[in-house]
């Protein structure tokens, strides 16, 4: 007989003492601070990523008091109503705020802790099966506003192992949380490293030792004048168009088939997701030889940098191979005295400045005469070259934790969906792990 016969079947309603609603009255955008103010949730503080107690605001005073609908350590929450993506979402919390209520977009549930681990019933509830059971029972004329009875959560089938068993998989995934934790506190700490080498690089530069220049203020003997503001002495402000040929792109006719599925990849709007990557290899559409010659669309070689001037305004990158691209984009082929990876570097750090001045009603765009005149500060080629290298090594450092955090999410995923089903049991993973770590100790 397997082992899973002996998870025991139910429904949400068997394993609570309670469930609560909320209300959803207008209330003043900013979280609680005097002692006696009461806030109310918003859908916002219940995320995949977990609990979010600072997503609140103040209840008129008329809402203060109800502790009945009160969140508590310990409690499962649940969202109902919203955008179908944001509808069924689940968390537990680990500790709250006091005086923070549910609203009328959420469900509280309270686990009878002796039946149920509530980390188990929040990721149970996230799992496949339930999700559907929800998803199903939804009501709302529109994908971007569904909601859900109560009754739907509290009759959701549930299959629990024993109790112990629950804690020993809730400790399981919290050993994957807390790294995820970690490693996205990291990244956090590498983002604010790579903005400030930004900043430095591209404002005080390297001297002669390899050493970043003092600041203006602290040397100014070393700085002078120019369009651009302050700038080290060694600097020039140039019009971009006079240390690398700009170009653009165009769309060929989309009622001619021959002119697309060519070969040629053509970086359009459609690519916007795969920008601010430095490279990129790959584009949703392709375009044909033929779709070039009859149009004012140009082959632009691998290398050139190329920049968004309309719908994600002021994204970059540098086209890994030879490609295409739409009249949305300007495009520079470098010459020598301007390495194309300090160009793309030297873009990202503008691009506030870019979205600062896009101008239009519907879609935001940056005309050509702004590019025709375009200035940038430009460093000796091998300053140019060594800070490049300097923030790639940044780059890369920061691709390789992001990819470890996929890989701990992914596992994340699996595991959940192993362990909370039963698939996969968790003592003998359990052994598995502890096991090294036992030869180790000896």
């Amino acid at each position: 007989m397997s082992e899973r016969t002996t998870w025991e079947a139910c429904t949400v309603r068997d394993v609570i003492e309670r469930h609560f609603c909320g209300p959803s009255p207008d209330c003043e955008e900013r979280q609680i601070f005097a002692p006696e103010e009461w806030g109310v949730l918003k859908t916002t503080a219940i995320t995949w990523a977990g609990w979010n107690d600072a997503a609140h605001k103040v209840l008129p005073k008329a809402f203060w008091e109800q502790s009945q609908i009160e969140v508590h350590e310990g409690d499962v929450l649940v969202t109902k109503a919203g955008p179908r993506h944001r509808v069924g979402v689940v968390c537990h919390v680990p500790s709250t705020h006091s005086r923070l209520v549910v609203s009328g977009k959420m469900i509280g549930l309270r686990p009878k802790t002796e039946v149920v681990d509530a980390r188990f019933l929040a990721g149970f509830l996230g799992t496949k099966e339930p999700q559907k059971y929800i998803h199903d029972r939804t009501t709302g004329m529109a994908e971007s506003q569904v909601n859900f009875a109560n009754e739907v959560l509290l009759d959701a089938p549930l299959r629990l192992p024993p109790v112990h068993e629950q804690h020993l998989i809730a400790r399981v995934l919290d050993t994957l949380d807390t790294a995820i934790r970690e490693t996205e506190a990291l990244i956090g700490k590498l983002k604010a490293v790579k903005q400030g080498l930004l900043h430095d690089l591209l404002t005080r530069g390297i001297d002669a030792n390899g050493q970043l220049r003092p600041p203006q203020s602290k040397a100014p003997q070393l700085y002078k004048e120019s369009p651009l503001g302050w700038i080290p002495s060694e600097w020039e402000a140039l019009p971009l168009d006079t240390v690398a040929v700009r170009g653009s792109g165009h769309t060929p006719s989309k009622n001619v088939s021959s002119y697309w599925n060519g070969g040629i990849k053509w970086v359009s709007l459609a690519d916007s997701h795969r920008l601010d990557r430095i490279y990129i290899y790959e584009t949703d559409k392709e375009i044909s030889e033929l779709g070039i010659a009859n149009s004012s669309a140009v082959l632009h070689p691998e290398g050139t940098v190329i920049l968004s001037r309309d719908a994600g305004i002021g994204k970059s990158a540098i086209l890994d191979c030879d490609m295409a691209v739409s009249q949305h984009f300007i495009a520079w082929r470098c010459g020598e005295k301007l390495n194309n990876l300090f160009l793309y570097f030297y873009l990202q750090r503008e691009k506030p400045k870019f979205e600062a001045i896009a101008i239009g009603s519907t879609i935001k765009t940056i005309g050509l005469p702004f590019f025709r005149s375009y200035e940038i500060a430009v460093p000796q080629r091998w300053e140019q070259d060594q800070a490049a290298a300097i923030l790639m090594e940044t780059e890369q450092d920061l691709a390789a934790h992001d990819a470890e955090l996929e890989k701990l999410r992914q596992q994340k995923v699996g595991l959940m969906d192993d362990l909370l089903t039963g698939r996969v049991r968790v003592t003998p993973l359990l052994e598995s792990v502890q096991q090294p770590a036992a030869q180790t100790g000896a």
